[in-house]
């Protein structure tokens, strides 16, 4: 867990003061390294449907897509065909492939980050816009190119939002990936072995899933 939120501490002493066990996740911002070797297609068809899965309101939900250089805008470009394919309603309508934000607070706070984003240079390569209609609704986002000072690169967005930037060497990506204070989980998509080897050790977070998102269940 991650113990330097103030939340976390707090809890930590109420659990002391009784002598309770606990276990805290205490929030994540997980990132996903995609190298050039990996199965592009097959990638995208996996990482899409796991960042709008309860619409991004996960606490393991991949949101900071770190891609490389050579494939980042192919990787951009099918995310983005796949987002817009993302239908959008009630969750008792079988068409429906994402339903609302938890309440009527989180449509504003992600319109605000990525707002933010776009300011400072990021491109809306999806959604970007609250959804027509009543309801907690924001449509299924993705921004590219997003650089390091925007909010969003910092502040978990637990909505469906998705940020992309480029990298170049496997030491580039490693370091964006450790640039927060949240290790809840990490990502990573390769075919190289020696790789995934490495990035196990060099991902601070209590989980990392390799060509995979499935970490926690049994």
């Amino acid at each position: 867990f991650t113990g330097s939120t103030p939340v976390g501490k707090h809890l930590m002493r109420l659990c002391a003061d009784n002598v309770t066990d606990s276990t805290m996740e205490l929030g994540g911002h997980a990132p996903v390294l995609v190298f050039a070797d990996c199965d592009l297609e097959k990638t995208l068809d996996m990482v899409v449907p796991q960042k709008f899965r309860n619409a991004g309101q996960v606490c393991v939900s991949p949101t900071r897509f770190f891609v490389e250089a050579s494939i980042h805008d192919a990787f951009v470009s099918g995310f983005a065909a796949r987002t817009a394919g993302v239908t959008v309603g009630n969750g008792l309508d079988a068409a429906t492939r994402m339903g609302p934000l938890a309440n009527r607070r989180r449509p504003d706070a992600i319109a605000a980050l990525v707002d933010d984003a776009v300011a400072k240079g990021a491109t809306v390569a999806a959604g970007g816009t609250r959804d027509n209609g009543p309801g907690n609704f924001f449509r299924p986002t993705l921004l590219a190119s997003v650089p390091a000072s925007a909010d969003i690169m910092q502040v978990e967005p637990f909505g469906p939002v998705a940020v992309t930037r480029a990298f170049d060497s496997f030491d580039d990506a490693i370091a964006a990936a450790n640039s927060t204070p949240f290790g809840l989980a990490a990502f990573a998509f390769t075919e190289n072995g020696r790789r995934a080897n490495l990035l196990g050790d060099a991902l601070e977070a209590g989980m990392v899933g390799i060509n995979t998102f499935a970490i926690s269940g049994a």
